[in-house]
């Protein structure tokens, strides 16, 4: 089918889906929770045969794709994240007030690209989908070509959704295809209102390069480089070494380091503690058996990638696991001074597998370099004790400036999908650091804000009437009320 005719439809069936009111909405994204868990173990099969992700971790994932859609028909069950303000009119006031009604509004089709790396949680029906659907817009789904049989799988579970709750038919579509040009005219189309990704920079500074040929520009939000620096304080290196290093060695190879809060980067003083840490971090690492990775091309990179950095000037390999067979990674911990770290940009890269480079500084303010070189980032770690904290508040400030998600004595991986989670953060990272692709921040993407001036209460949003027929929390003349 031609991109133009699938937008056609997108488009006739937003007019359509934007009025169904937030209820049946979200009863509609609980049923596309229900089916995809009725269809559990086919889907479980089905991309374990395709990504060489082991069925535990395909299982956790489906279920945090359906609680996602669960937390999403909660959010919109309970409405006030429309974010209605009211300020009525003042009619003797000088000059007179007006009576002004503010509230989010979706803003048309939306595409969003599958990643590679989450066949379920980012993928067909995953939290960009989820977001989209919640705010009212509708979506046209890329499939990824790396597990293209699960996304189909996944997409036939929301029609039956779509059919089950008689939503527009053309509510959600799925496209299917590999190489630039499909991606291309989805995002060029001038019916298409917004962009999701999740994957990398070069595939993320291409749909930005494509939205901004348009003759109408619209929003890209991609989610796309980040090495998340882990700083590890002096007395923490002291006092907790054995214990940190069975830690961040879990986190470097979790999912042989496919997850984009992979902690690449790690960052200390030289000192005989920073030694011993790197000792057992090193130990730690090559103790891990390679795995198969998500696809050919996926390893082909990194093994490549690998390499490259291997090969810089004046970085060290530390430690790495056995040697892989086919398709599996190869675990691995780098070392290199700061003063080498700060001339070389290749060594800021991100390297997507399990693999991270500590960079020894000699002092603060060649720590403070190294930070300050960084580009923006999802994550960025402290490792401290009160001790630490207390001692290094300026070099933690700066740490602060790097990224959207600030972790104190834990790991980066893993990504909490709450109301509280911000998964963004400053370019590259994110193409748009005030928005967050994980949690219910995500549905602000997908919306604008529509004033209604002068409006009598018959023609107003049910959000914005007198008698708030919804029960949701407004801001009314500055004053929060229900």
């Amino acid at each position: 089918m031609q991109i133009n005719d699938i937008m056609q439809r997108s488009a006739g069936a937003f007019t359509q889906y934007r009025e169904t009111i937030s209820s049946a909405r979200a009863v509609f994204l609980e049923t596309i929770a229900s089916e995809i868990i009725e269809q559990r173990d086919v889907l479980v099969a089905t991309a374990q045969a395709e990504t060489n992700l082991p069925a535990a971790r395909l299982n956790g994932e489906i279920t945090r794709t359906t609680s996602q859609l669960q937390l999403f028909a909660n959010l919109i069950k309970e409405g006030s994240w429309v974010e209605a303000v009211i300020d009525t009119a003042k009619p003797d006031s000088t000059p007179a007030k007006p009576d002004l009604r503010r509230m989010l509004v979706p803003v048309g089709p939306v595409v969003v690209f599958g990643a590679s790396n989450f066949p379920f949680a980012f993928s067909t029906a995953g939290g960009d989908t989820a977001s989209v659907l919640a705010a009212g817009a509708t979506v046209v789904i890329k499939g990824h070509p790396a597990h293209p049989r699960t996304s189909q799988l996944v997409f036939e579970a929301m029609q039956r959704a779509i059919r089950k709750n008689s939503m527009p038919e053309f509510t959600v579509q799925h496209v299917t295809g590999e190489g630039n040009a499909t991606g291309k005219a989805l995002v060029q189309h001038p019916l298409t209102t917004g962009v999701g990704f999740t994957g990398s920079l070069q595939g993320g500074k291409a749909l930005l390069g494509y939205a901004a040929e348009r003759e109408v520009p619209i929003p890209v939000f991609a989610e796309m480089s980040s090495i998340n620096p882990v700083v590890f304080y002096p007395d923490a290196l002291a006092t907790q070494a054995e214990q940190l290093a069975q830690t961040f060695a879990g986190s470097i190879t979790l999912g042989m380091g496919q997850f984009c809060t992979n902690p690449g980067l790690l960052i200390g003083l030289k000192s005989k503690a920073l030694d011993n840490f790197v000792s057992l971090l090193g130990d730690a690492v090559a103790a891990v058996a390679p795995q198969k990775m998500l696809h050919k091309g996926i390893c082909e990179a990194y093994g490549k990638g690998r390499t490259h950095m291997l090969t810089q000037e004046s970085v060290t390999l530390v430690k790495e696991s056995a040697a892989p067979a086919e398709m599996e990674a190869w675990p691995a911990l780098a070392r290199t001074a700061a003063k080498t770290f700060l001339v070389n940009p290749q060594l800021k890269e991100e390297l997507f597998g399990p693999f991270s480079m500590l960079v020894e500084c000699e002092d603060k303010a060649e720590l403070l370099s190294v930070l300050k070189s960084l580009h923006g980032q999802l994550t960025t770690t402290i490792v401290g004790t009160p001790t630490d904290t207390a001692q290094w508040k300026d070099v933690i400030a700066v740490q602060s400036t790097l990224a959207g998600r600030v972790i104190l004595n834990n790991p980066p991986t893993g990504v909490e999908v709450c109301a509280a989670m911000v998964h963004g953060g400053p370019f590259p990272a994110t193409t748009d650091q005030r928005f967050t692709s994980v949690g219910t921040g995500a549905i602000k993407r997908w919306v604008r804000p529509v004033c209604f001036q002068n409006f009598p209460d018959d023609m107003l949003p049910d959000a914005l009437k007198a008698g708030n027929p919804l029960g949701i929390w407004r801001q009314i003349d500055n004053g929060f009320t229900r």
